[in-house]
């Protein structure tokens, strides 16, 4: 007896149900299953919220949770393992050419819907019993009313526009569905790493500055026939993987070598790879695929892995199966282009206790910079972010301190020029608790209670602050109208000055076009005894406001010392005046 071909079956799927067989088959090989087993395909089925399928599962109202956890179970429950697939399930092969004998000779169409899929399923004895063995939900589908009303059903499912794939190959056979690196998706690339190269293109990575010299070497030892792969060890927060982003963004320029000219650069994130691979051999298998992409791909890749020391162990005990001992190969044969990163104390414990491992390294070792340098790479307004956080932020390196100090006193600065200062807004929160102890002394006192003292602290207190609300509130609107006036006059200064992106706080942009109004739509330059006048007046402003506000600002106008000497104190409790001071 002549068989059916598998080719030609499954080049009579549409387009949506054959890509569903390519997703089952990568999902199989991804979990580690012999076989594509008819549950594969359903799960992926599923996931396309186009199906029909899909929309029947809505129609006749199967709990989707229930549905989606028994798929969940009956994958669980394939035997795992299996480096490679062996073949498609008989039964796929069957539901298949059932689907295809009931589309044509019972709905006329000429080519397999996921609808014909199912009808076939449900109507095969056999395949009803697999059906059912994944879950019993699929009982509530009526399959008298699914063949009567078929038509009316899935009227406007987009399956009905959708032809053969005409494929001329089956999933498994003459097709790449296998080898998902072959078909060009870059599955695994996708799922579990970043590309850095595109997105310094696309300017979502911040400039780096300062760190030339450790650049400089990467790109030394990238272009090196062996141990050609960098890895960069330094105490936590020195800026690692700053510099490999300042390698991507040397890349996304072209200032870089021609060998290294079309490279992408591309950060492979472990937790991704371990998150769900509870199973043995899962996270081998991921992160096989990860590298198997890799080699693949036409365009060159190197991968970024930061925590590398994490490698060790992932996936198996120390030394056995894990994830170090899967990139040892592809590292000596010089297939795989890694930078790794880790802290220099975990390279000790983990990295330089395997020899075959450290000889595929070479390390760049990148030290904590010194002030001089740190302020250099921040910018020379940042001076005292970087001297105090160094003074008085020892648990932490330079320049992730510094960097983090200045953030927060930005942010700071560009509250206190927007919203109620902390100190009035505190000083209201205490008026309305001592209005509110009052009152419950005023209900005590209604009943008996004697409460004649607390009375009196409660109103002395409520008298006092008070008086110091209407203190604070006058002083903030002095000190509001003296930055604003600080702020429009050095917008006036700037005003033929070129731009700089990102400079200037928001009140100081705002200011800018009343600024250009007041001078008209296109100001004249300003000549040297009108900027003179100006910085004179800006300097009388600035006097001003540095009497008015004493130690305890109550607005800002842009990040200076103070700023981040406040942030400082709150930090670690050293008083501003002293810390300013020394």
């Amino acid at each position: 007896m002549t068989e059916i071909s598998r080719k030609a079956a499954f080049g009579k799927l549409n387009s949506l149900a054959y890509k569903a067989v390519e997703g089952a088959t990568v999902f199989c090989k991804l979990r580690g299953n012999p076989y594509v087993e008819l549950v594969h395909w359903i799960a992926q089925i599923l996931q396309t919220p186009d199906s029909d399928l899909q929309r029947l599962v809505k129609h006749f109202e199967l709990e989707s949770s229930r549905l989606a956890k028994d798929i969940t179970d009956a994958l669980d429950r394939l035997p795992r393992g299996a480096s490679s697939i062996s073949d498609l399930s008989s039964q796929l092969d069957d539901a298949v050419q059932r689907g295809w004998v009931y589309a044509t000779l019972m709905f006329g169409d000429t080519s397999i819907r996921t609808g014909h899929l199912l009808v076939g399923m449900l109507k095969t004895p056999s395949l009803r019993n697999a059906l059912m063995a994944i879950s019993r939900q699929f009982e509530k589908i009526n399959l008298d009313t699914l063949t009567a009303e078929f038509a009316r059903l899935l009227a406007d499912s987009p399956e009905a526009r959708l032809a053969a794939s005409s494929a001329g190959a089956a999933p498994g056979e003459a097709s790449d569905a296998i080898a998902p690196a072959v078909l060009g998706k870059q599955e695994a690339l996708k799922r579990y790493a970043t590309d850095l190269t595109e997105r310094a293109r696309k300017g979502q990575i911040d400039p780096i500055s300062g760190r030339d010299e450790e650049i400089r070497q990467i790109v030394d030892i990238l272009m090196r026939r062996r141990q050609n792969n960098p890895i960069l060890t330094g105490e936590a927060g020195v800026g690692k993987t700053a510099v490999v982003e300042g390698f991507a963004l040397r890349l996304a320029r072209g200032d870089i070598p021609p060998a290294l000219k079309d490279v992408s650069l591309m950060t492979l994130d472990i937790g991704l790879l371990q998150a769900g691979a509870s199973m043995k051999g899962e996270f081998e298998n991921r992160l096989r695929q990860v590298i198997d992409e890799v080699q693949a791909s036409p365009k060159p890749i190197i991968l970024f892995i930061d925590e590398a020391h994490t490698l060790i162990g992932a996936g198996g005990p120390a030394g056995t199966g894990d994830a170090a001992n899967l990139l040892k190969p592809a590292l000596a044969r010089g297939t795989l282009r890694t930078i790794a990163a880790t802290t220099w104390a975990e390279y000790k414990k983990h990295i330089e206790k395997d020899p075959a491992l450290t000889r595929r390294f070479q390390v760049v070792q990148v030290a904590e910079p010194s002030e001089e340098k740190a302020i250099l790479m921040v910018d020379q307004a940042l001076e005292a972010a970087v001297r105090l956080s160094h003074r008085y932020i020892p648990a932490r390196q330079l320049p992730d301190k510094a960097i983090s100090l200045l953030d927060t006193a930005c942010a700071r600065v560009a509250i206190s020029q927007h919203a109620v200062p902390a100190q009035l807004e505190d000083c209201r929160r205490r008026i309305e608790a001592l209005q509110t102890e009052l009152e419950i002394i005023s209900r005590e006192e209604a009943i008996g209670i004697d409460a004649q003292t607390r009375r009196a602290t409660a109103e002395e207190q409520l008298t006092a602050n008070l008086t110091q609300q209407q203190e604070l509130d006058a002083r903030w609107q002095v000190e509001r109208g003296v930055v604003e006036k600080i702020l429009a006059l050095r917008a006036k200064l700037r005003q033929r000055a070129q731009a700089v992106e990102g400079t200037g706080s928001t009140l100081e942009r705002a200011a800018a076009p009343a600024a250009a109004a007041t001078a008209g739509q296109t100001p004249e330059p300003l000549t040297s005894e009108q900027r003179q006048a100006h910085l004179a007046e800006l300097r009388q402003e600035q006097a001003r406001l540095h009497e008015l506000q004493g130690d305890a600002p109550l607005i800002l106008p842009s990040v200076d010392e103070q700023a981040v000497a406040s942030v400082v104190e709150d930090w670690t409790g050293v008083p501003v005046g002293r810390m300013v001071k020394n």
